[in-house]
């Protein structure tokens, strides 16, 4: 059994399923302690001729076969199959349904969590607490219940009538018990950081091998294949050691258990030999004691089991507690309100922002206003703060009160999800998911046509591409979108960013893998289907923001200026600067 904050609601829960499975499970117990007593029934027949039952002395005969031994057992048995399948049914089933109730719960919170989260925490090693770590929870929940209460009541019950029989020969059997439960308890605590080990390392292992198939192609541009074969030869090498380790102390476990069940049973063997001999026993009581002390075999291994499952099921419930306890630092604070409509208009009063454990400021006193229904571009070069400044604006990160205003009210006093609601974004990394791009570009709406996927399509000039597919726009993409080139995956993110139609599209750095040509198309068809509405472009090249009805310039997280392109050639050295060193740049590539 496992116990936890996360975990022992479903006790509750489930306790529906776990009585009935404790139930059928003691009525199974009860049912094996009488076959013993048909041993003894028949090695006395066999050794005397009659038998005495309930105080009558009856001839061992075919109908005393029959009656009292054949037909018995038959029914144990039945009763037995039928009880044992209803305990799997009940206990085995809760295990997976508690399973099933944490992932669920795990995935809502990961849903939840910041992406400074996702900044520290790699892929593979969330992977491996949905996998690895919940299926040892869901073993120690169903089959922890059932080892303990098993052990417990066959145990108790097999015990209780050894001690009938002789109680001194019973005391005898224990002692070496006894001794194996002090062992089993240092080992358990040892094997609890061996499994933690183990974890860790299956995790490094899984992240490493993810990161590779996600990055195979740059492996094999730069033909580096054997040094990742190397790299990950390392870290497999310490799965195993780790697995090694944990296995060593575990077969370790076992192997103790296995010497003090064949000791107890030479006490048994020469003590109950010797009652024999005196005939304080006789032939069929010993095997009847035997029997029961069978009985309370598997107690006892499922003690070592329990001890062995639990440290895995400690150590497993931490790694999953650590993820569960991980504080959601981006969320709605008490007395937001929704807004329905947002019309578009954006101001940034002041605000200065740095990222969470960074050493400086990745704005610095930021400020400007975006009227709705502007078409405004963000230009800077690379880590100036451009897409800081939109991931603010979408509440990716907290901001301090009075900073960041939409329609007017404060981000703070909105709720994301209406505020995200009212907002398109095509990001830097345009993620495709692994399925058809009719439902990739389809995916911000429930309710659509094909027609309409088309239409976008068409607006994002990526129509005429996703034709010339066999299967058109129910073509399966592979995983992250690799099965189309950059500038197409960037047409399919801005074909699925203009079908949700939101009061605010974001497009970042979204047209720099696209000719100049295709660039001026989209963004002349952003400028007819979105007019009234606010649309913000972020990009390296002058020529890309150069027709927006306002630009920001942006150098080292500061606003160096604002206006259209014309002002800011006349007011802003720094941005006539870039805008001269561009043309060079395109003259020299046209050269």
């Amino acid at each position: 059994m496992i116990f936890g904050k996360h975990i022992n609601k479903y006790y509750f829960k489930y306790a529906h399923m776990l009585l009935l499975g404790i139930l059928a499970l003691l009525l199974v117990d009860l049912l094996q302690l009488e076959i013993p007593e048909l041993y003894r029934m028949v090695i006395n027949g066999l050794e005397f001729g009659q038998v005495e039952v309930d105080g009558q002395v009856l001839p061992f005969d075919m109908k005393f076969l029959v009656e009292h031994v054949c037909g018995p057992m038959l029914y144990i048995v039945l009763a037995m199959v039928f009880c044992r399948f209803l305990w799997r049914i009940c206990l085995f089933g809760a295990g997976i349904k508690v399973e099933t109730d944490i992932r669920s719960k795990m995935f809502n919170h990961s849903k939840h969590l910041s992406q400074q989260f996702y900044h520290k925490n790699k892929v593979g090693n969330m992977m491996s607490y949905y996998t690895n770590d919940l299926d040892t929870i869901q073993e120690c929940f169903g089959d922890g219940v059932l080892m303990f209460f098993d052990a417990l009541l066959l145990g108790g019950l097999a015990i209780a009538k050894m001690a009938q029989m002789n109680l001194m020969l019973t005391l005898l059997t224990l002692i070496p018990m006894v001794f194996l439960l002090i062992i089993g308890t240092v080992v358990g605590q040892y094997m609890t950081k061996k499994w933690e080990r183990r974890q860790e390392a299956f995790s490094a292992l899984s992240d490493f091998a993810q990161e590779n198939f996600s990055g195979i192609a740059v492996i094999k541009a730069f033909v580096k294949e054997f040094r990742e074969l190397w790299a990950f030869k390392k870290l497999n090498k310490d799965n195993e050691k780790a697995n090694v380790e944990y296995t060593r102390s575990s077969v370790l476990l076992h192997i103790s258990v296995t010497l003090f069940v064949e000791s107890v049973i030479c006490v048994i063997l020469g003590y109950g030999g010797y009652l024999v001999y005196t005939e304080v026993f006789n032939a069929g009581q010993l095997i009847e004691f035997i029997s029961y002390f069978n009985s309370i075999v598997w107690p006892v291994m499922a003690i070592s089991q329990l001890i062995d499952m639990g440290s895995r099921g400690k150590a497993s419930l931490k790694r999953v507690s650590e993820l569960l306890d991980t504080p959601i630092d981006v969320m709605d604070r008490a007395g937001v309100k929704t807004v329905d409509f947002v019309k578009g208009d954006i101001e940034f009063k002041g605000l200065t922002f740095r990222y969470p454990e960074a050493d400086y400021d990745a704005l610095a006193n930021v400020s400007f206003k975006i009227n709705a229904g502007e078409n405004v571009g963000i230009i800077g070069k690379t880590g100036a703060g451009k897409t800081t400044i939109v991931d603010i604006l979408l509440r990716i990160y907290n901001v301090p009160d009075g900073t960041v205003f939409v329609d007017g009210h404060d981000v703070n006093d909105i709720s994301i999800e209406s505020l995200r609601s009212a907002c398109a974004y095509v990001p830097q990394d345009n993620f495709l998911f692994s399925d058809t791009i009719e439902n990739n570009i389809a995916f911000a709406v429930d309710d659509y046509n094909a027609a309409d996927v088309e239409r976008f399509a068409a607006l994002s000039d990526v129509h005429g591409n996703i034709s010339e597919f066999t299967e058109g726009y129910k073509t399966i993409l592979g995983e992250r979108g690799v099965t189309v080139s950059g500038g197409q995956k960037q047409r399919i993110s801005i074909a699925r960013a203009l079908m949700k139609n939101a009061s605010i599209l974001i497009l970042d750095d979204s047209v720099s893998a696209v000719d100049t040509e295709t660039e001026r198309t989209i963004i002349s068809n952003l400028r007819e289907t979105r007019k009234g509405k606010t649309t913000i472009l972020i990009a390296h090249r002058v020529s890309t923001v150069e027709k927006m009805d306002k630009i920001i310039f942006v150098d080292d997280g500061r606003i160096l200026a604002v206006g259209s392109h014309d002002e800011l050639i006349s007011s802003c050295e720094e941005y006539r600067k870039t805008v001269e060193l561009q043309k060079l740049d395109e003259e020299k590539e046209a050269e």
